[in-house]
């Protein structure tokens, strides 16, 4: 795969024992060196009207200003530094690019990878949440359709935690497609069955909320039987994965089962997907934050990529999840 990555996003540092730590990107880079192919772009920082083209204009000045003053507690879970704004802008830089490289025919072995740090799928339009400050996902969503011709984005968020702050910023659009599995009742509580999306955007938000120790076969069978119809018909031109690994049966701070060779299968499915609409695609690091995990569900991502066939799931569709699948199937209006 192609790998963006910048210096620069490992100068946020939200102090000790904070689970989004510099050391997640350290942890993927001492991982990927044991791949084949592996490669590494830098790229130019995103720019504040990238960030003002998804996020209140007063927000980005308040939030700008708070990090070059020093930082300190946004809320509770997200605390900034002075560095905080230039690895923002850093890693919403490398979303950008990846997405640029999908549209100009980065593909297969070249499919783009960006490794930037903080993440952002939290970001709602007008606030910092989560450990996210810029929503890299949602700027390169809308430098797809404002700068590279794209008319639809399709987001398939497959992080453990709803991507709420994807979902506010494109809720009442029919532009964007935002789908998440996610693990219900988790941070931060949004992400129902029932949010659907409002206005023109209705039926351009699909949430599978899962219960906790859902494993590979519960997230294939939400690709298979929802998202992969639904995106499907949607018909995006590109097509960007929020990829985070904290579903990962040994993260620490959820109660899901997936396995490395999980994140293998989702990752073939999404290629497929992408080849069958014929839409550039693109990966988004979000969370993740077992180092070791982390650091192997990205390796596998890139060795599906680079040829490897992974192994179908050894589990079963659970009872609540296959309840839920036929409960969306028959409710939701893009199905």
């Amino acid at each position: 795969m192609r790998f963006g990555f910048s210096e620069t996003c490992l100068a946020h540092d939200p102090g000790p024992r904070h689970p989004e730590s510099p050391d997640r990107l350290r942890a993927i880079k001492r991982g990927l060196a044991k791949r084949h192919s592996v490669s590494y772009e830098d790229a130019a920082p995103a720019t504040e009207d990238d960030a003002a083209a998804v996020h209140d204009p007063d927000y980005v000045d308040e939030i700008r200003a708070f990090c070059e003053s020093g930082g300190g507690d946004w809320d509770p879970d997200t605390t900034a530094s002075e560095e905080t704004w230039p690895a923002a802008l850093a890693s919403a830089g490398l979303a950008k690019d990846a997405t640029r490289a999908a549209v100009n025919g980065a593909d297969g072995r070249n499919t783009p990878f960006a490794l930037g740090r903080p993440p952002g799928h939290h970001a709602v339009y007008g606030d910092a949440m989560g450990f996210c400050f810029l929503n890299n996902a949602a700027v390169a969503a809308q430098y797809a359709l404002d700068d590279l011709g794209a008319d639809r984005v399709a987001v398939f968020d497959w992080d453990v935690h709803h991507g709420n702050g994807t979902q506010d910023i494109f809720y009442d659009r029919d532009d964007v497609f935002y789908a998440s599995v996610h693990e219900d009742g988790l941070y931060p509580g949004t992400g129902d069955a029932d949010e659907y999306g409002e206005g023109d955007g209705r039926g351009t938000t699909l949430n599978a909320p899962f219960p906790a120790g859902s494993g590979d076969a519960d997230f294939c069978a939400a690709f298979d039987e929802l998202l992969e119809p639904a995106i499907g018909e949607f018909d995006p031109d590109v097509f960007l994965v929020s990829a985070g690994f904290d579903a990962h049966r040994h993260d620490p701070i959820s109660r899901m089962h997936v396995t490395t060779e999980g994140y293998g299968l989702l990752a073939d499915r999404v290629r497929s997907l992408a080849d069958a609409t014929d839409a550039a695609l693109a990966f988004v690091l979000e969370g993740g934050y077992s180092l070791d995990t982390l650091a192997d569900g990205i390796g596998m991502v890139h060795e599906t990529f680079d040829g490897r066939d992974p192994v179908g799931p050894e589990d079963e569709v659970g009872d609540e999840v296959r309840d839920l699948l036929d409960d969306l199937r028959d409710s939701h209006p893009a199905l």
